[in-house]
């Protein structure tokens, strides 16, 4: 499998490079704590042979579950980071771009600058329906869901596209170098495993090689330099992943990511809610009915310049083919969505604090200490949304008057539209 790097040479210098730092701090860190302290310092000087074991007991176990936490980031971000595949036109763009780059051509050279267009026009646009299978997904004015000109594909609720990457990342959190790569929904239960582990392994060589050092002035003793660079590096990491898990841990309680996070006051959610088959567009909000009809089709045009078929308009359908040629069957492949938006700072998917800790974390307490299974919202089969939706899209319902139509939840709908298409 291809591994998804930074496009900037910098970055990925950098990226292969902090590893092996990490490897040296780690293992001097490993030295001065194992041989300077518990061996040299208490064992053989002050005798005090429970006090090193304890250290070293906490100190390999804190070590073996940060290099877990810390492989298993890397491996995911190398080998399965959580990026939206690339439409037909994208990889035919980038196929262009390194045959240029191998012929020589110059970044100025017209013919070799990507072409970014609008939206697929396609009514069936390949990716199309995995949105408007569910009940409800974040749309554009036209009622279909977001574009990435760059990736040339749809964007999945809460994708962002990525300039370090070049791609649109699931669930984008940050590029971090430290663990190799684009934090994502995939990465970033165990990044902020790692991170936890480590703040709490760095608390342990700061504490053990401060304790020694206070030890050795109060004996007036010479002082080790080794314990000095110790306390150095672990205050220095520990500060640095203590407000790394802290910030995350934050994030997690209100289920957002960093992105969302710098424009969380301000931001406004468009979404597409379902809503019974032949709900019409009031002066409150638009419809749009999938799937979209192709450009032949009779329309009666409604729905922001979205047409309509008129046999998913009409209020009754008929057992036997309509104007447009299509059978009831058909018609109950249709789904029609609402087009409503939130307030700004109103956050769809926070699903309250233990909730969405769970969402990220796990379910039990092996889930939230061990780097072994991923996160539970990286489970996208649900049929309701792509990521499980909270209060406040039923306050928006409300406020649009919908709530007795409006289904975000799967449970009744298929019933009350099977009952209007009996009427």
């Amino acid at each position: 499998m291809h591994t998804i790097e930074s496009t900037r040479a910098v970055t990925r210098w950098t990226t292969r490079i902090i590893p092996v730092l990490l490897v040296a701090a780690v293992s001097y860190a490993t030295f001065a704590v194992v041989g300077r302290v518990c061996s040299s310092y208490l064992i053989n000087k002050r005798g005090e042979v429970g006090a090193a074991i304890a250290i070293l007991i906490l100190y390999f176990l804190l070590l073996l579950l940060m290099v877990a936490t810390y492989l298993r980031a890397i491996l995911t971000i190398l080998l399965d980071p959580g990026v939206v595949p690339l439409g037909p036109l994208a990889l035919e763009r980038r196929k262009i771009a390194k045959d240029n780059r191998k012929r020589g051509r110059h970044a100025d050279d017209l013919e070799s600058q990507p072409y970014h267009g609008g939206p697929d026009s396609n009514p069936d646009s390949p990716g199309l329906e995995q949105f408007y299978t569910k009940d409800i997904f974040v749309c554009e004015n036209d009622g279909r869901p977001k574009w990435c000109s760059e990736c040339c594909n749809w964007k999945p609720d809460r994708a962002h596209h990525s300039s370090e990457i070049d791609r649109c990342v699931l669930r984008m959190d940050h590029y971090c170098p430290w663990v190799g790569g684009m934090i994502g929904e995939n990465s970033f239960k165990f990044f902020v495993q790692f991170t936890t582990y480590t703040a709490c392994y760095c608390s342990v060589v700061l504490g053990a090689t401060a304790s020694s050092l206070r030890k050795q002035i109060s004996e007036g003793s010479s002082i080790d330099p080794h314990f000095i660079a110790a306390i150095a590096l672990g205050a220095f990491f520990g500060l640095f992943t203590f407000l790394m898990s802290v910030t995350s841990i934050r994030y997690i309680f209100l289920n957002m990511t960093n992105v969302d996070a710098l424009i969380s006051r301000s931001k406004v959610y468009q979404l597409a809610v379902r809503v019974p088959r032949g709900t019409e567009s009031t002066d409150k909000f638009t419809t749009v009915t999938y799937p979209l009809p192709k450009p032949n089709e009779v329309s009666n045009g409604r729905s922001n310049g979205t047409a309509r078929s008129r046999a998913v308009e009409g209020r009754g359908s008929s057992p036997q083919l309509n104007q447009s040629g299509t059978s009831a069957r058909d018609d109950l492949a249709t789904r029609t969505f609402a087009i409503l938006k939130t307030e700004p700072g109103e956050n769809p998917w926070d699903l309250g604090i233990w909730r969405n800790w769970q969402t990220v974390m796990g379910t039990n307490v092996f889930d939230w200490l061990l780097p072994i299974r991923r996160s539970p919202c990286a489970n996208h089969e649900s049929h309701d949304s792509f990521y499980p939706m909270g209060r406040a899209v039923a306050d928006v319902v409300a406020r649009y008057d919908l709530a007795h139509l409006a289904m975000v939840n799967g449970s009744g709908l298929e019933m009350k539209e099977l009952g209007r298409g009996g009427k």
